[in-house]
């Protein structure tokens, strides 16, 4: 389960907005006087941001909580946003391109072209429709653990 802690800014039914601090990953390397994503970091700072969680111990406006998602939903869900359009890309060029050949058009690169802009298209569909399904889903979603003792959060 990754975590993260913040702080319930509003609840609405079973659900919390919760506001957390984004924080740079570049704290704790020992490169990182050398290092350009740490400058980065340094520049746009610390930014706090909300997300709405499933709020199952009905914490209350003003209480500090940690808020945790499972690997393996965020490592699926990443991996059809990212993957599901580029499989389809790839997977459309090659299927207008193997078209262009078996019908011996002298245009190959125009029907690879309209193949990856179909199969793009279809995987953002499909993308969609998973998105809807994953969407009341738990597994894909953060959700409220504990309320933390400490109320301050950077």
């Amino acid at each position: 389960m990754i975590e993260e802690s913040g702080r319930v800014v509003a609840v609405e039914g079973d659900f919390a907005w919760i506001e957390t601090v984004r924080k740079s990953a570049c704290g704790g390397c020992a490169v990182r006087k050398g290092c350009g994503t740490s400058a980065i970091a340094k520049m746009f700072g610390q930014r706090r941001m909300q997300l709405q969680v499933l709020n199952r111990i009905h914490a209350r406006v003003g209480d500090t909580v940690v808020v945790g998602i499972s690997e393996s939903g965020l490592v699926r869900g990443s991996l059809a946003v990212y993957a599901a359009p580029l499989v389809g890309l790839f997977a459309g060029a090659l299927a207008g391109h193997l078209a262009a050949q078996w019908l011996l058009v002298s245009g190959s690169d125009l029907l690879a072209i309209g193949g990856g802009l179909a199969g793009f298209s279809a995987a953002l569909f499909w993308l969609r429709r998973f998105s809807r399904t994953t969407a009341k889903n738990v597994a894909y979603q953060p959700v409220v653990l504990r309320q933390e003792l400490s109320t301050d959060i950077n």
